[in-house]
């Protein structure tokens, strides 16, 4: 498989099982989702309110039929920075089996296409401290360490 055999389209319902399990092939992700058969209904919930929102806007990437690779963009606009709008990228993922073949770069590089096109000024994401691969692969794309992220959840 190479980046030209790869597509970026809009997520499908049908997709979600790919994107699930790739969201849950690590410790971390294994921690927070479920991976059955069938696939609990939330996560189908959770399909249709982002497909609904024309601020988010969830891709894959498609490799002879197989989806290969997934991201989140979030539109954020704010009253900070001269009232700018944000892009925020989340749930990026490449299958464990297609990493280091430029996928999650071509992902990466689609969603700064897409927020500049929507008039993003900025982009930015979040990733566990322990994910240093992941650290490594954003700043080679030009993201820089920039913040500190705190977490609460409910």
């Amino acid at each position: 498989m190479n980046t030209k055999s790869v597509s970026i389209r809009p997520a499908r319902r049908e997709d979600v099982p790919a994107m699930i399990a790739m969201l849950a092939d690590d410790h971390l992700g294994r921690a927070r989702e479920r991976v059955e058969d069938p696939l609990p209904a939330v996560y189908y919930q959770a399909f249709e309110r982002v497909e609904r929102d024309p601020n988010l806007a969830l891709v894959v990437a498609e490799s002879e039929g197989r989806v290969v690779g997934c991201l989140q963009l979030a539109i954020l606009p704010g009253i900070s920075s001269q009232g700018g709008i944000r892009g925020l990228l989340e749930d990026v993922r490449v299958a464990t089996d297609c990493r280091s073949r430029g996928i999650g770069e071509q992902l990466v590089q689609w969603a700064i296409t897409e927020a500049k096109a929507r008039g993003c000024n900025l982009v930015e994401l979040m990733t566990h401290a322990s994910r240093v691969d992941a650290q490594r692969f954003y700043k080679r794309l030009g993201f820089a360490a920039s913040h500190v992220g705190m977490t609460v959840r409910f």
